[in-house]
């Protein structure tokens, strides 16, 4: 098969694509949202420069593909833009480092591997980062090496809009930067390169003006999320986060890569693959270095493997291991299949908090009375609320929490009669200080472990100001 795809690369890479993205569509229609995927589309809902939790971009993409369907797979509609888009570019950057048979491996691996397909799936700021990762990456590299003014305007362009995508946007800036001063220092006197950068902040200026106006609050939320004061070193999470990298993006294609990488020092020697080599293990040696001292996700590093893509298909290539790219291929597609089949079939276990929250919603609707306001224990709960409820009424998180979107939107006092949904029976105890009447009106057990209550709640003891 592998070999007919090959006779017309270019053709059979873009009937890959849009297949992937026509089975995405399909797919994600059957899929709830998930809590964070709700929060985020409540966003687009209130366009702003930017948001406690991240930079704005997801909420931009959202609020454009909300013209289209607010339905699950409307939200999601922007991961397969985004994947179909990367992947296409992807193709073109493998063609110039390579030849379009190279550049049609490399969308395959691409297209194969779980990491992938989880992007296809949830809507997160990980959708624009990597999208934007992948122009930003494609045109800097033109600037570089072909020197013309269009990649420079538009290098500077999508290193904007990655940068309002999420904040580890700068790990490519810093790789870039780190790249100039080994391999071309005489970019820093070319006014091209000034112009990008220009326009870069043009494009993050709103940005980084609503970070002013609220004391820079998202920026020192984020560096606190991924940090710790006592720097005490824990092995298992780095061997967490080590290890997941071999889940993502499958053993085989992993082990390659990374052997690689090493043995042949980065490609140092080469200009043009050492540029990918930094842009692929910056990140993931930045997120590594995190795990010494606090969990990280395993998406986290994800934008590694756009340029790690491109150098395995390089690497499979130069070495002739087509055997092991089909062994790689097949546990790829056999990872994928199988989460990919779960997720409709074994949703509870998988991902708890998607599963059935509209029929949780609808239950939750039958009690609500005219005038009551709407609240969720957490901030994902809520959302879900706003979401599902018909005409998505304002919702709010109605037990203290975590710092959110919320906080920075809701009235002085926010606390009055209403209903509250909760995933923990013990949420009871906390409304009684808030509420003189607390009452446990309906228990709803929709999986094991995972039961649902709600509570009506009226005449707030100090009507909490927040």
């Amino acid at each position: 098969m592998i070999n007919k795809l090959c006779q017309n690369p270019r053709v059979s890479a873009y009937f890959l694509i849009l297949l992937l993205a026509f089975f995405a569509l399909i797919y994600n229609a059957f899929l709830p949202l998930h809590g964070d995927e709700a929060y985020y589309w409540m966003w687009s809902h209130d366009l702003k420069t930017g948001y406690y939790d991240h930079p704005p971009m997801v909420a931009y993409f959202i609020y454009l593909t909300n013209f289209i369907s607010e339905s699950e797979w409307g939200v999601r509609l922007s991961n397969v833009f985004a994947i179909s888009i990367s992947s296409l570019y992807i193709f073109k950057l493998t063609s110039k480092l390579s030849d379009e048979k190279t550049a049609l491996n490399a969308v395959i691996i691409f297209l194969s591997v779980l990491l992938t397909h989880a992007g296809y799936i949830f809507t997160t700021p990980d959708t624009p980062l990597n999208l934007f990762w992948t122009l930003s990456l494609y045109y800097s590299y033109k600037a570089i090496f072909e020197g013309k003014l269009r990649d420079y305007v538009l290098t500077g362009l999508f290193l904007g809009l990655m940068m309002t995508s999420k904040y580890s946007a700068i790990l490519f800036v810093m790789s870039l930067l780190l790249f100039l001063l080994i391999k071309r220092r005489e970019q820093f006197l070319n006014p091209y390169m000034y112009l990008s950068i220009f326009i870069s902040l043009l494009v993050i200026a709103p940005m980084l003006y609503w970070n002013y106006q609220h004391e820079w609050i998202s920026f020192l939320f984020q560096i606190d999320h991924g940090s710790t004061s006592d720097f005490y070193i824990q092995p298992w999470l780095i061997l967490e986060f080590f290890g997941a990298q071999f889940g993502v993006f499958t053993p085989v294609f992993t082990a390659i890569l990374f052997f690689f990488l090493a043995k042949d020092k980065l490609y140092f020697k080469d200009e043009k693959l050492f540029f990918i080599a930094l842009m692929t293990v910056g990140i993931l040696l930045f997120f590594l270095y995190k795990s010494f001292y606090v969990s990280m996700a395993p998406n986290y590093g994800a934008p590694a493997y756009i340029g790690g893509t491109i150098l395995l298909a390089i690497i499979i290539r130069n070495y002739s291991l087509k055997k092991t790219f089909i062994l790689g291929l097949g546990v790829a597609l056999f990872f994928t299949t199988i989460v990919r089949i779960a997720m409709i079939t074994h949703l509870p276990e998988l991902q708890r908090f998607m599963y059935k929250p509209q029929e949780i919603v609808e239950r939750f609707a039958t009690h609500l009375k005219e005038g009551d306001h709407i609240y969720g224990a957490h901030l994902t709960t809520a959302a879900y609320l706003k979401y599902y409820l018909p005409n998505h009424p304002k919702t709010d998180v109605g037990i203290p929490s975590r710092f959110s979107y919320y906080d920075m939107v809701r009235d002085d006092y926010y606390h009055k009669d209403g209903l509250l949904l909760s995933r923990n029976v013990k949420r009871g105890d906390q409304l009684k200080t808030m509420y003189k009447n607390v009452e446990l009106i309906d228990t709803y057990e929709v999986f094991k472990n995972r039961t649902f209550y709600t509570y009506r709640v009226s005449d707030p003891i100090n009507k909490s100001s927040k």
